[in-house]
């Protein structure tokens, strides 16, 4: 492998678990095993020459089209050359617990199936797995009917495959070239084990039910969706995308299953974002609620509650899947970058920032819980109503934002909001019965909030709200005042904020976090990003300008690639995709704003289905 392939070139598949990105050229490079945060053993997105990667190919020329098989996660690539085709599918085998009972199987497996469909083709397979972010190469065990083996400090790495493959001399990677014919099918299983005695998967019959086993279950899950609108298909992938991002054993949902993929080419704005951001609860739950994915929904409540337990009532940023909150950032300086874009990080330096927005993040998805019928417990109760104190007590502090700046904390406007959101929810959850806070006192500070967003937060000059108190600049988050229902998208403030943003941060229909010009503690350079076009959409809707709307939206899906995948941020002048791939804030505001157009339009949505439901904080570990 000699170069990079384009960010958006990549299709990921995935368990719930961990996720792998595929290229089109049949090439993995990049998966950890066995969680999204673990190290890559495929790693040749962020370094072509040491990062490892697993490849099945034409040996010669060849056409390529792919997709996901219908309302699946399961990947489809159709190789054409001169000689013949075939199809290769790529997955990661999923099935019910009842299923899972029947046989024994590798808990963490990577599936690849080979179907000849005409002619006779001649496939090469290109084996280099490269543990710990490639730092070792490893030493493979050919065991014959066994497999390739890789034992590792991290665990056991087990290849089978009913193609011939053979080690090389440094024994660092495996190789081969086979002949097949229309009709012939084979399978090569990747898998990994923590502990001893590795599961050795099966392959041939059992393999072939594995894949038909895990098709159905997408199929199950996507049928669940109760969206039945316009752009459909859109908003199906992006919820099928974000199932892959949602961490099953505890529910957690990743930003994305990447880290250091950059926000401009050989530039040094590279993060790790292979975990769970409280900032981005509110919008997540809203989305899986208004899907009817009420198990995801409150499987994420719940994590998210727990998780902040921990350290209430001062909330961190980002937490891993499991709720840990200290992620400190470190740099793999053996790596080259995507591209050469350097430095390479894993952990993310953003756990240590005040953030206030989190506090109206995670007081809004409960809310939205409670909207759907969901009880609260007086456990939650009590600790909602200490998340109201703090808000009360540190709303006028200064702190780095929605995005995460490094240039010090500053009074942003965004953040008073939502603070501002915290209050009014807890005070709406407070009169609708569903708990009791102190709401004289939250009533007050709701107030104090509002007033002084108003008069610092908002310029008359420029008639717009503004990045800053006291400030000129505006900044993209301003477009999600309507979504949170700080002020009616009709409102004049509104509509001309909407203006402004339009005047200084847009490309066509993209828009740019903030200017180029902000000091934000780094060198400058980024796309566009990506939810910050969509909120652009949910906004000119909630203004009145449904048809404007609707155009704006159409246009932002052609940027996504051929699989309907968005980036985190999206290149203004060639469309490519920008950031970690995919990107889950991305897809939840595609979501956010398809379901807000058909609402609006009177469109058809299928209503979720309400059920009773206790939330509990758990206590446990």
């Amino acid at each position: 492998m000699t170069s990079y392939r384009p960010i958006d070139d990549y299709a990921v598949i995935g368990d719930c678990r961990s996720a792998a990105l595929v290229s089109s050229e049949g090439s993995i490079d990049w998966l950890c095993f066995p969680r999204f945060d673990s190290r890559s053993v495929f790693g040749a997105l962020l370094d072509v020459q040491r990062g490892g990667f697993f490849r099945v190919r034409p040996a010669g020329p060849y056409e390529v089209q792919r997709r996901y098989l219908p309302e699946t996660n399961v990947l489809e690539t159709i190789f054409r050359c001169q000689s013949g085709g075939f199809v290769l599918r790529d997955l990661m085998p999923v099935a019910t617990e009842a299923e899972k009972r029947l046989e024994l199987t590798p808990a963490h497996e990577l599936l690849r199936e080979i179907e000849v469909t005409e002619g006779q083709v001649d496939i090469e397979i290109d084996y280099l797995p490269r543990p710990d972010y490639g730092r070792a190469a490893g030493v493979l065990e050919d065991r014959g009917l066994l497999g390739i083996w890789l034992d590792t400090q991290q665990g056991m790495f087990i290849l089978m495959s009913d193609l011939k493959m053979e080690v090389d001399a440094e024994r660092t990677g495996a190789s081969g070239r086979v002949r097949l014919t229309a009709g012939e099918r084979r399978y090569a299983s990747f898998s990994f084990s923590e502990d001893a005695p590795a599961v050795i998967p099966a392959l041939g019959a059992i393999a072939r039910e594995k894949v038909a086993r895990s098709i159905s279950w997408w199929h199950a899950w996507s049928g669940r969706c109760s969206y039945v609108g316009p752009y459909r298909y859109a908003v199906l992938r992006s919820a099928l995308t974000l199932k892959l991002m949602a961490y099953a054993p505890s529910g957690a949902v990743v930003a994305a299953p990447t880290t250091s993929l950059p926000e401009r080419i050989g530039g040094v704005r590279n993060w790790d974002y292979r975990y769970c951001w409280l900032r981005d609860a509110s919008l997540t739950l809203r989305a899986l609620f208004r899907l009817d994915y009420r198990d995801e929904a409150q499987a994420f409540l719940a994590w998210m509650l727990h998780t902040t337990r921990l350290t209430a009532p001062e909330l961190q940023v980002v937490y891993d899947v499991y709720g840990e909150a200290k992620l400190p950032e470190k740099e793999l300086p053996h790596l080259e970058g995507y591209q050469g874009s350097r430095p390479v990080r894993v952990g993310n330096g953003a756990h240590g920032q005040l953030q206030l927005d989190v506090y109206g993040e995670v007081i809004d998805a409960v809310a939205r819980f409670a909207d759907m019928d969901g009880r609260i417990d007086k456990d939650t109760a009590k600790f909602l109503n200490g998340l109201g104190h703090a808000v009360c007590k540190r709303w006028q502090e200064p702190d780095e934002g929605i995005w995460e700046v490094r240039a010090g904390p500053a009074q942003h406007t965004h953040s008073k909001v939502l603070c501002w959101v915290a209050l009014d929810r807890l005070i709406r959850l407070h009169e609708r019965g569903h708990i009791k806070v102190s709401v004289d006192e939250f009533r007050k500070e709701r107030q104090a909030i509002r007033d002084a967003i108003e008069e610092h937060g908002y310029n008359t000059s420029i008639e717009s709200y503004t990045r800053l108190f006291d400030g000129e600049e505006v900044d993209a988050s301003l477009l999600t005042l309507p979504l949170y229902g700080y002020i009616d998208g009709m409102d004049p403030k509104m509509r001309s904020t909407y203006a402004r943003i339009c005047e200084q941060l847009t490309e066509g229909d993209l828009i740019y976090r903030y200017r180029h010009s902000t000091d934000d503690g780094l060198p400058p350079g980024e796309g566009a990003f990506g939810i910050c076009s969509f909120w652009a959409v949910e906004c000119l809707a909630r203004g009145g300008e449904v048809d404007a709307a609707r155009t704006s939206f159409e246009r932002l899906l052609t940027y996504a690639n051929d699989l309907g995948l968005f980036g985190e941020q999206i290149e203004p002048r060639e469309g490519g995709a920008l950031g970690n791939f995919p990107q889950a804030f991305t897809h939840i505001g595609l979501i956010s704003a398809a379901l807000t157009l058909a609402e609006i339009t009177g469109e058809a949505v299928a209503a979720p289905t309400a059920a009773a439901t206790d939330l509990k904080l758990e206590t446990g570990s």
